[in-house]
């Protein structure tokens, strides 16, 4: 039986922007290893694998997320593209809220006009010594740095070196965490703060816009800024905004996401 394959631009408000990613709406389970073959054939930075819970009501869904090299646990933009798919092919009704059942625990998604918001954990990260080789792979003199669940925090003094960076990728994939974070507040009265995120461990030197990566961004910018509601920009070369709202452990994450195609996986 054929899959529905989508591919999806999230938090992007127009074509070719934000971040792509694949969306498999599977009907029958599939091995690990067809999942993982599957994520490395699309070759972008998430391919998220959804199926119903068969002893849930019906919008209680599945959801699995691979890199072109390894499952994650948690991937925020695609499970907006996720979600933002599930009620454009109607097996949700525009009303209805997405639940998910994910390594990370339960998820949840709700749709306000052309607007998702994601409820996830908030992973806020704690003080964190960096190693010499992540110094010498960012070539940075943060601010302050610290550690999340999966990732480092790197905050620098300005958003000029944020967006000027120079990575030595081939240092940073020894870092044993998800990835590294770079962070400084932002220059533009748009945006409270702009961010860039780099994985080339998982097999993503850059990732364009990472929804998970704000659940410890947006905690730490809440206290520093004393806000519970924030903008966000993450500066790679596609770009992306995101709307964040911090309550009590959740963090609510907005943005749009535009269908680019869809197709059928014949294997």
């Amino acid at each position: 039986m054929a899959t529905e394959i989508y591919h999806v631009d999230a938090f992007a408000s127009q074509p070719f922007a934000g971040n792509p990613a694949a969306v498999c709406l599977m009907t029958e389970s599939k091995t690990d290893e067809w999942m993982q073959a599957v994520a490395a054939e699309m070759n972008l930075s998430e391919t998220a694998f959804v199926t119903r819970k068969t002893d849930a009501e019906k919008n209680w869904f599945h959801l699995r997320w691979f890199t072109p090299k390894v499952e994650v646990d948690l991937c925020g933009h695609a499970t907006l593209a996720t979600s933002h798919v599930l009620w454009q092919c109607g097996w949700l009704s525009e009303n209805e809220k997405a639940n998910f059942d994910s390594r990370s625990g339960e998820l949840a998604a709700t749709k306000s006009g052309d607007q998702i918001f994601l409820n996830f954990p908030a992973t806020p990260a704690k003080p964190a010594l960096l190693d010499g080789e992540i110094l010498e792979a960012v070539k940075l003199n943060p601010q302050y740095t610290g550690l999340s669940r999966e990732d480092y925090l790197i905050e620098v003094a300005s958003a000029d070196e944020v967006r000027n960076l120079d990575i030595d990728f081939g240092k940073l994939s020894k870092v044993e965490t998800r990835g590294v974070i770079v962070t400084a507040a932002s220059d533009q009265t748009e945006f409270d703060f702009i961010s860039r995120f780099f994985a080339p461990a998982a097999g993503i030197d850059e990732d364009p816009v990472t929804g998970s990566a704000h659940c410890c961004l947006a905690p730490y910018w809440s206290e520093k800024l004393n806000k519970l509601e924030l903008t966000a920009y993450q500066a790679s070369a596609r770009g992306g905004k995101l709307q964040l709202k911090i309550e009590n452990d959740r963090v609510h994450i907005g943005g749009r996401a535009i269908t680019i195609k869809k197709g059928e996986l014949l294997i």
